[in-house]
């Protein structure tokens, strides 16, 4: 089997590059381990027709990275536009932010075009494409459209919103209809699933039946694979980091205080302004905890061309400004706030400095930012997790404490409580979260679906012959194919 992983954003895999998103996390080692060739956006744009589309091939591990140059003409309607204006809001359950005009939409189905046209390069008999998130809805359909029979899955990295909010996407129904093209369509929750479902079954009035749609495009299942980690290999970045001059440094500057992390993009659906009011009314309500915890609040920008994520920007910087105003000291901060991203091994040695790692988003897909803090933790001293109940991670990993975003005083109360928490009850809940990452790791969420998607797709084309196992390639073998 020829594996093409298709996602907006890459990496390189660089020991020192900062992650920007969980997505580029969690393909990675699934590309290096496999022997896949993953295709995405370079970064860069490119004047012209982009009729003969353009990538930059390199290894990666076993596998390879195809960057492509998009269309210029067409970029900012894609990405600023359509999809992280329009569908990004929508999916996180924020209508009131969705702003999308016609021209965003087409530039969206231009890019999915010209995506589909760059994968034919990568087209083999026994290929089969694995589609990733909001970004490439309509991929599937453009490539069948060019002819491309094969099996081609699509999972969705973010939450699935319910039909009313989803219905607030101009051509809603239009891309819904395109999405009937996958073979097989997977999400993070039950709920992702049920929601997408119930909209097929009742806007479009295409028969669902154990999770298989029966409609006018074919045949599609959808159903639920949760993503995960390699919480071995994060465990072992955690060990190795300690050393890591970054920190050692924070740990010298504790002096004996406790710490608090928070690992996010500068996004508005990952309840930061909540977080951090839930510190000042913790510092209010516990004054003896002054002087005690700090929080490090790493905050990656993140579309800053986007008038939402400047505003956020502006009120997260003078939120931080105004609770440190209130408890700090001269010698003192109660709040670091980092407007930067860290790699990996890096993070991975942050997570196991704090005794306590906060995931608080409003709403969220999974968050592997939960499942890559109870990874990083020392079995005989571990940290506690405060992960927010609307994180599709909660479903998993429940011996956390659970808080809800929205009720800043019970968050407060909780992290107080995380502060305070005994070592043997900290020790059993991490063992139950960690025992929960080890069978579901990435590497059963890869094996899994892509079972699920070659079983799918048999059952639709039975004629065709089962594909070959998967196994990885040489570097070399990669860079001689597609080069």
């Amino acid at each position: 089997m020829n594996l093409v992983v298709v996602s907006n954003r890459v990496s390189r895999g660089k020991p020192n590059e900062p992650m920007t998103g969980g997505l580029a996390a969690a393909l990675l080692p699934v590309v290096e381990k496999t022997g896949a060739i993953w295709v995405g956006s370079s970064g860069r744009v490119r004047d012209g027709n982009h009729k003969e589309p353009f990538a930059e091939v390199e290894a990666l591990g076993a596998g390879a990275l195809a960057m492509l140059d998009l269309p210029a003409a067409h970029y900012g309607g894609y990405y600023e536009g359509f999809a992280n204006s329009a569908l990004w809001p929508a999916m996180h359950s924020r209508a009131d932010l969705i702003r999308a005009s016609h021209e965003d939409y087409t530039s969206y189905r231009e890019v999915n075009a010209f995506m589909a046209r760059a994968l034919l390069r990568f087209r083999k008999p026994d290929s089969v494409f694995w589609i990733q998130d909001y970004h490439f809805l309509a991929l599937g359909a453009e490539l069948r459209d060019l002819g491309v029979t094969q099996p081609i899955g699509f999972f969705l990295h973010t939450p699935w919103p319910a039909r009313a909010v989803i219905a607030g996407v101009p051509n809603h129904r239009e891309l819904i209809e395109a999405m009937l093209s996958y073979d097989l369509i997977g999400f993070q929750t039950d709920e992702d699933c049920e929601n997408f479902l119930s909209y097929v079954q009742n806007d479009l009035e295409f028969e669902v039946r154990d999770g298989v749609i029966n409609s006018s495009f074919g045949r599609t299942r959808a159903a639920v694979f949760p993503i995960g980690i390699d919480p071995d290999k994060f465990a072992q970045q955690a060990t190795k980091a300690m050393t890591h001059p970054d920190v050692t440094r924070l740990r010298r500057s504790l002096n004996g205080e406790k710490l608090a992390i928070g690992v996010d993009r500068l996004d508005y659906s990952k309840g930061l302004v909540n977080r951090i009011k839930a510190f000042d009314k913790m510092w209010s309500l516990h004054p003896n905890l002054r002087r005690s915890v700090s929080l490090l609040q790493i905050a990656t920008p993140s579309r800053g061309a986007i008038e939402a994520y400047g505003n956020l920007a502006s009120e997260v910087a003078k939120l931080v400004t105004d609770v440190n105003g209130v408890h700090g000291e001269v010698d003192w901060t109660p709040i670091r706030y980092l407007n930067k991203g860290f790699g990996q091994g890096v993070l991975a040695g942050l997570y196991r400095t704090a005794q306590v790692g906060v995931v608080t988003p409003l709403q969220d897909g999974m968050n592997l930012v939960a499942k890559e803090y109870v990874a990083a933790q020392n079995p005989a001293d571990p940290g506690v997790l405060v992960l927010s109940k609307f994180a599709g991670a909660a479903n998993e990993l429940d011996a956390a404490l659970l808080v809800n975003p929205h009720d800043i005083d019970g968050m407060a109360r909780t992290l107080a409580t995380a502060l305070a928490m005994p070592l043997t009850e900290r020790r059993m809940r991490w063992e139950a979260m960690m025992e929960k990452l080890n069978s579901g790791t990435i590497q059963q969420w890869f094996a899994d679906f892509i079972e699920a998607l070659q079983d799918t797709h048999s059952a639709g084309n039975a004629a065709l012959p089962e594909p070959p196992t998967l196994w990885p390639r040489r570097t070399a073998d990669f860079a001689a194919r597609y080069h």
